[in-house]
């Protein structure tokens, strides 16, 4: 969305080509840019029973990919990631294509798509390791969403009707949620809401347990602290934050150094190592610790604590976290694309 912002196309100029049936669709019509999908699966990691009919989804989506290239004709494609890209990679071979690469380690899909690309955008210079035609590959760093350096942290503070004497903890587990933070959090709620305030972004399906639990705070312990299922100003959420507790995806290597803020990072455990990846490259630049899902329980309340506590090292963290920031990202890939389609700014269709 950041990229479509900086390149200022009319929505006739534009047509996301996604998965069926996700939370994708919706967030893009949304913004009113043209969407079709395409079918797709993926192949990694698949039990036998079912690779042969995600094969077939594969090819089915290359066919139709073939279709909507003819109708829409685009100047240049650009993929950012997943096996959805992979029958369109395919099907637009002879197009300009720009592939991003917002992980540090990229996935099976991801390598897959990088040989049908004519460029390769990536977040750090660690990434370029994992491809061997390394003239393909351009660091840009990480498109932040458009509207998160509109907040200070005096603003956020406000927004959140937050003293600006105590320390802040936000904790973020994205649009579905990170249920064993959610958990862990809980427990601990009202022993850190002793010392701090909390910004708690719950997502949606643990929403209604959180929501109670909140509820059930004394009024002093209350006003310290605001959840909620999703929240639209995330700018605010992570302004007003001394310390931001959350999982290891590929946001947290564009949006924390952007506000050099320091991070407890807990990598999902259930998924390619990606997250791991993630969170050991900032942790080993000191901007973060890495906590294991598993240690959540008995490691969470004395890690916020001794981190929130410790002004030195969260300055040091701090310090580190900003030297990483990218903020010109944005405006770097969409001049790629420029570049790539041979044409003047506004003549060209994506």
């Amino acid at each position: 969305m950041s990229v479509l912002d900086a390149l200022a196309l009319e929505n006739s100029a534009v047509l996301w080509v996604g998965g069926r049936e996700g939370m994708e669709e919706t967030l893009v019509s949304k913004r009113k840019i043209p969407y079709t999908s395409i079918p797709a699966a993926g192949v990694h990691g698949v039990g036998l029973l079912q690779l042969p009919g995600n094969i077939w989804q594969l090819l089915k989506g290359m066919f139709v990919s073939r279709r909507i290239l003819r109708r829409f004709k685009p100047d240049v494609l650009l993929f950012t990631g997943g096996y959805v890209a992979f029958p369109m990679a395919v099907a637009g071979v002879r197009k300009p294509s720009l592939l991003y690469v917002p992980d540090i380690e990229p996935g099976l899909a991801l390598k897959a798509l990088a040989r049908f690309s004519d460029r390769i955008a990536l977040t750090t210079e660690t990434s370029t390791a994992y491809f061997p035609d390394q003239s393909k590959c351009a660091v840009t760093g990480y498109p932040v969403r458009p509207g998160l350096q509109k907040w200070t942290k005096d603003d956020a503070l406000a927004y959140f009707g937050f003293d600006p004497t105590l320390p802040t903890l936000t904790v973020a587990g994205g649009s579905k949620g990170a249920r064993s933070i959610n958990n862990a959090l809980m427990k601990i709620l009202p022993d850190l809401l002793e010392k701090m305030q909390i910004i708690h972004l719950s997502g949606h399906l643990d929403w209604d347990v959180v929501n109670e639990n909140s509820k059930a705070l004394p009024k002093e312990k209350a006003q310290r602290y605001h959840s909620f299922p999703y929240l639209h100003e995330m700018g605010a959420a992570l302004a007003a934050a001394d310390l931001i507790l959350s999982r290891a995806g590929a946001s947290v290597l564009g949006e924390y150094p952007l506000f050099g803020l320091p991070a407890i990072l807990v990598p999902y455990p259930h998924a390619w190592r990606y997250q791991k990846v993630n969170a050991n490259y900032l942790a080993e630049r000191g901007a973060a610790v890495v906590l294991p899902d598993e240690e959540l329980n008995k490691r969470l309340f004395s890690m916020i604590t001794n981190l929130i506590e410790d002004q030195e090292r969260l300055n040091e963290m701090r310090k580190a976290m900003a030297a990483l920031a990218s903020p010109d990202a944005t405006e770097k890939i969409a001049e790629m694309i420029i570049e790539m389609a041979d044409l003047p700014e506004g003549g060209l269709k994506a």
